[in-house]
C-alpha cells in the first residue's frame, strides 16, 4: 500500500471500509500518524503501542475525562489511579471471579437457552442481530441485577453512550442524543441504586451500594459511573467477539472441523479471534510529556491513540500476523487471557480491561453451546459480508445457514 502520508486519513470512508489494508502501511511508512482534523496522533506498532499502555505515568488517562466522563455521569475506573483504583477495581474484578463468575456461568447459559429456542428450528439466523446483541445485552442486565424487561430500553440508552464514547466527530445534534441517552439511563439508574442501598442483594450493582473507599460509601455518582462503565465493556465487544468467531472458524473450515472435534481448542480460537480481530480498535491516552516514537515527537498534552488491529498483527510480535491459525505457538491460550497476553484486545498495564476473566467464560460457554447445535453451518445464500466501526468494528450481521434442530 504506496499512499502519500498527506493524502491518507484514519478518518477518510478508505479506512472505514478496511482498516486492514492500511495497518502495514502505517506500521512501516507512518508509525506515527499525525491527523490534524483532531489534532491527534495514531500509533500502529505493537512496541510503541504496549510502551503506551504500560506507562501509566507518562500516558495517561486523562482524555477520558472528556471521550467518556460525560456520557458514563462521572469518572470510570481507568480514570483512577493509586489507591482509589486499586479499591475500586478489586470491587468490579470481585463481581467477575470466583462464586459469582459460577453463578454468571449459569446465568449465561440460561440466557443463551432462551434466545436460541425459538431460532433453532428456522435452520437460519443472523448471529449478530438475532442473538448475539440482545444476548450480550441480557446478560449485562442478570450481572448488575437489571430488570430482563427493559432490556430494549436500556440497549437504546446503551447505544447512544456507546457512540459518544466510540465516535471520533460527533455532529452537535448527535452529541445531543448521546448526552439525553446518558441522562435517561442515569434517571432510570437512581431509584435502583436507592433501593439497593436499602435492600442489597448479590448482584453487581448491590455490590458497588454496599462497599467502601476509604472507610467511606461510594457516591451515588460513583455507582453510577462504574454501572454504565460494566454495561458498556461487557455488552459492546462481546457480541462482536462471538460473530468475528464463527466468521473466522466458517473461513477456515479445517479449524472448525478441529474444534468441533477437540473442545479444548475452544479457548485457542477465541484468543486467536481477539487478536486477528480486535473488537476494540482505538485506546485513547493523553502524553503527560513530550515523547519520541520512530523518530518523531509526540507533545505533552497530545491525545495518543492506540492502534490496537494494527498492533495485533505487527509481524514484529507475531509470525504470518495476517493469518488466523489458531495452532499459533507465539499466542498461547493459557497468557492470552491474562496480563502477560501478548495481543493487546485486552489493552495492557494498570488499566488492563478488569472483565477479561468474565469474557472468556461467556465467550467460551455461548460458542461450545452453539458448535454442536450449528451442524453444517454455513453463510445465507446471497449473505455480504460488512463490518462497520473505527473506535470499535465488528460485522454488521451475520446470516448462517444450518441443519435445523428439531
Amino acid at each position: 500500500m504506496h499512499v502519500s502520508p498527506a493524502r491518507f486519513s484514519v478518518l477518510s470512508e478508505d479506512f472505514a471500509a478496511d482498516p486492514y489494508r492500511w495497518f502495514a502501511h502505517l506500521r512501516e511508512q507512518v508509525p506515527v500518524h499525525h491527523e490534524p482534523a483532531i489534532d491527534s496522533y495514531f500509533l500502529s506498532r505493537h512496541q510503541d503501542v504496549k510502551r503506551v499502555l504500560s506507562d501509566h505515568e507518562a500516558f495517561s488517562t486523562e482524555t477520558l475525562q472528556v471521550r467518556a466522563e460525560p456520557v458514563m455521569r462521572g469518572p470510570v475506573l481507568a480514570q483512577m489511579t493509586g489507591a482509589e483504583h486499586t479499591a475500586k477495581r478489586k470491587i468490579v474484578v470481585r463481581a467477575f471471579t470466583g462464586p459469582a463468575l459460577e453463578r454468571q456461568v449459569r446465568a449465561i447459559r440460561a440466557n443463551a437457552a432462551e434466545l436460541l429456542a425459538p431460532l433453532l428450528s428456522r435452520g437460519r439466523m443472523d448471529l449478530v442481530n438475532d442473538f448475539g446483541k440482545p444476548f450480550a445485552v441480557q446478560v449485562a442486565l442478570d450481572v448488575l441485577g437489571l430488570e430482563r424487561r427493559d432490556r430494549q430500553r436500556v440497549a437504546a440508552w446503551h447505544s447512544g453512550v456507546a457512540e459518544f464514547i466510540t465516535s471520533l466527530t460527533l455532529t452537535p445534534e448527535r452529541r445531543r442524543h448521546c448526552m439525553e441517552c446518558a441522562e435517561q439511563l442515569e434517571a432510570y439508574l437512581r431509584p435502583v441504586i436507592e433501593e439497593r442501598r436499602r435492600d442489597p442483594g448479590d448482584d453487581l450493582i448491590s455490590g458497588l451500594c454496599t462497599a467502601e473507599f476509604d472507610g467511606v460509601a461510594m457516591s451515588d455518582r460513583d455507582v453510577t459511573a462504574l454501572i454504565i462503565n460494566v454495561l458498556a465493556a461487557s455488552t459492546e465487544p462481546a457480541d462482536k467477539t462471538l460473530a468475528l468467531l464463527f466468521k473466522h472458524l466458517i473461513d477456515h473450515p479445517g479449524q472448525l472441523a478441529q474444534v468441533r472435534r477437540d473442545p479444548e481448542l475452544l479457548g485457542a480460537a477465541i484468543a486467536e479471534t481477539l487478536r486477528c480481530t480486535p473488537p476494540v480498535q482505538l485506546i485513547p491516552r493523553r502524553a503527560e510529556r513530550d515523547c519520541v516514537f520512530a523518530g518523531v515527537t509526540v507533545p505533552a498534552g497530545a491525545t495518543v491513540f492506540c492502534m490496537i488491529g494494527a498492533a495485533n498483527r505487527d509481524p514484529g510480535a507475531f509470525a504470518a500476523p495476517d493469518t488466523f491459525d489458531i495452532h499459533r505457538p507465539d499466542l498461547g491460550t493459557a497468557r492470552s487471557f491474562t496480563a502477560a497476553a501478548e495481543h493487546l484486545a485486552f489493552g495492557s498495564g494498570l488499566h488492563q480491561c478488569v472483565g477479561t476473566a468474565f469474557a472468556r467464560a461467556e465467550l467460551e460457554t455461548v460458542a461450545a453451546m452453539l458448535l454442536p447445535l450449528l451442524d453444517e453451518v454455513r453463510y445465507s445464500p446471497g449473505f455480504r459480508y460488512r463490518e462497520a466501526g473505527l473506535y470499535t468494528r465488528g460485522p454488521l450481521s451475520l446470516s448462517l445457514d444450518f441443519t435445523p434442530v428439531r
